[in-house]
């Protein structure tokens, strides 16, 4: 499922394929690049309303706009596919799509039923990490063809490193995910392809206010020494520039965006 804004063309705009990119973090990452210059591949799992919502701030024109559930493996090759067709190709791929962790998700291993957890596990791996390594084989396939460079940065957590005891499939996955992204700058370096990875800590996306708003969101905002939260823009600053071509000798970075409330 696409929807395509007429492009009359620009030299230099860069084709990028952001997935998650329907809210939060995945949005400022799109706004961001598109405020570059950039051409956008905006991909949504299911809340289309709120990826046309993306596309309506997106600066400049020629930006893409698919749907795909990346759990199923034939979706997220179609996707690839798609932006590919779309866009004329592919030049940076940003990892951002996930199963965030949510009530309906949580997951303690002391208090979770076996079908509960199996559920949680199978729906976060196959997303969160399995989603993310078969759109990056269609887009590190693409630019090999192409015998092109790139660039592919990969959103992981903060809690790959600190844990997720509520959530650990989540950490898990994003552990694995930052794991994978390090594989793949060591296998995709000859072709010219940097691949990198954020680890935000606690961000305050639209999602998250309710939290921020509540009685936990004094302890959220003192586990940073600078006294509150991430930003979306923040992350998106950070992927725009990893995915630069002066970032190229970053490849293979797990770079930490948590405002010093997780050293390691």
């Amino acid at each position: 499922m696409t929807n395509v804004q007429e492009f009359p063309g620009g030299r230099g705009a860069r084709r990028v394929l952001v997935t998650g990119a329907s809210r939060g973090i995945g949005r400022a990452i799109a706004t961001a690049f598109a405020a570059h210059g950039d051409r956008v591949a905006v991909h949504y799992g299911s809340a289309r309303a709120d990826a046309e919502e993306t596309m309506r701030e997106l600066a400049g024109r020629g930006h893409v706009m698919i749907g795909g559930d990346l759990a199923d493996p034939e979706a997220a090759h179609e996707v690839v596919s798609t932006a590919v067709r779309d866009l004329g190709g592919i030049d940076v791929l940003v990892n951002n799509a996930a199963v965030a962790p949510g009530p309906d998700n949580r997951h303690p291993v002391a208090t979770t039923t076996y079908a509960d957890w199996n559920r949680a596990w199978r729906r976060m791996i196959d997303v969160d990490l399995i989603g993310a390594a078969n759109v990056t084989h269609g887009v590190a396939t693409h630019l090999i063809q192409r015998g092109a460079p790139g660039s592919i940065v990969n959103v992981g957590s903060r809690g790959a490193y600190r844990g997720e005891p509520d959530y650990p499939a989540y950490g898990a996955a994003k552990a694995a995910l930052h794991a994978f992204g390090q594989s793949m700058a060591v296998a995709l370096a000859p072709h010219g392809i940097a691949v990198t990875s954020v680890a935000p800590g606690f961000i305050s996306t639209d999602r998250q206010q309710a939290k921020l708003d509540g009685p936990e969101g004094d302890a959220l905002l003192g586990q940073s020494p600078f006294g509150r939260v991430g930003t979306p823009e923040e992350v998106a600053a950070a992927v725009l520039h990893l995915s630069s071509p002066e970032a190229t000798w970053s490849s293979g970075a797990v770079l930490d965006l948590n405002g010093a409330s997780y050293l390691r």
